[in-house]
């Protein structure tokens, strides 16, 4: 079969990135959509298309050549699905999602791979993700010997891909929270830090949802119950397993230690209400002393002691003036002040 070229239009248009066969671990040609099955009569070949954000029309045409199930051309066209893999006869669907973290503050983005796995051909679909899969590409072709196990290695090579991705991301978040650490014991507490927690938890909970499945996919993909992965193949899966459980006891420990912080957030802040309503009582406890004084003597009754005494005026200002000083004192004692 000889070299063809990939349509030359933009990939914002055309939606293929990259279409290629490859033979004993060599890339040989570029392969035309419409004419991948003829690569497929070839059993020392497989095909490795790759495609973002796919009109339907162009996943009908991916279909048409490798008879792919309605059911997963439907998931693959609308996106929006949870990490999973599923068998349909003689091929796997496995869907992964990609993470991004952007910006400052930090915001977590996500996107979509759908992934067609078959005997000789291995179909990738990119919805949303900022990261392309060329270098996934490069770096497969750069390693013959393992490219040779088909398709089944490109597997490997497009959730790693994928998983590995998540350790900066959960390192990122790490260091959020190393700062609302900082926030909680060395600034005073206040409602913006205990937003900030729940916008943490909520991005945690999100990451979680994305790796989790990943457990169940891996162990799968290891399984001996699914012929389409050979032997040799295995072995990576499993350190795609190790990967998945890091990321997934990483994200455990940190959602742990954001629910003791958040409990240490709410504490001190209600040690701080208490403080405030404490210095509030000093003061209020302080300054019924001269009122209450000032009160008695502004009942204005005839006979009362003292009314005409020449020192009366000066003795109730002075002791009105130790009373409250004592009990500024006691309290400052006491620490309510």
């Amino acid at each position: 079969m000889g070299v063809a070229e990939v349509s030359s239009q933009p990939v914002a248009s055309t939606g293929i990135i990259n279409s290629a066969a490859y033979s004993n671990g060599v890339r040989v040609a570029d392969v035309p959509i419409d004419q991948a099955s003829e690569v497929l009569r070839h059993r020392d070949r497989f095909v490795w298309i790759g495609l973002f954000e796919p009109s339907e029309e162009l996943l009908e045409r991916v279909q048409k050549q490798f008879g792919l199930h309605d059911l997963a051309i439907e998931d693959a066209h609308s996106a929006h699905q949870r990490p999973k893999l599923e068998r349909y006869e003689d091929s796997l669907f496995v869907v992964l999602r990609t993470a991004h973290l952007a910006g400052t503050p930090h915001k977590l983005e996500f996107g979509e791979t759908h992934i067609f796995v078959g005997r000789n051909y291995i179909v990738s679909v990119r919805h949303g993700s900022l990261r392309s899969h060329v270098g996934v590409r490069a770096k497969c072709e750069s390693l013959p010997e393992l490219l040779k196990q088909g398709p089944t290695f490109v597997l490997y090579a497009l959730m790693d891909f994928v998983v590995d991705q998540y350790f900066p991301i959960v390192e990122g978040l790490e260091d959020d929270f190393e700062a609302l650490e900082d926030q909680i014991f060395g600034e005073a507490c206040s409602s913006k830090t205990t937003r900030n927690i729940y916008k943490l938890r909520r991005d945690l909970i999100a990451l979680k949802r994305a790796i989790s499945p990943l457990i169940e996919v891996c162990n799968r993909l290891t399984k001996f119950d699914i012929d389409l992965i050979p032997a040799e193949s295995r072995p990576y899966f499993r350190d795609v397993y190790d990967h998945v459980m890091r990321i997934n006891e990483m994200i455990d420990s940190l959602r742990e230690l954001l629910a003791t912080a958040l409990e240490s957030n709410l504490a001190l802040i209600s040690e701080q209400h208490t403080v405030q309503t404490k210095r509030l009582a000093a003061w209020a406890a302080i300054i019924a002393v001269p009122t209450m004084i000032a009160g008695i003597y502004g009942m204005n009754f005839t006979d009362m002691p003292e009314l005409s005494w020449h020192w009366g005026y000066p003795t109730t200002i002075g002791l009105m003036a130790i009373f409250c000083g004592g009990l500024f004192i006691g309290f400052r004692r006491s620490g309510w002040l």
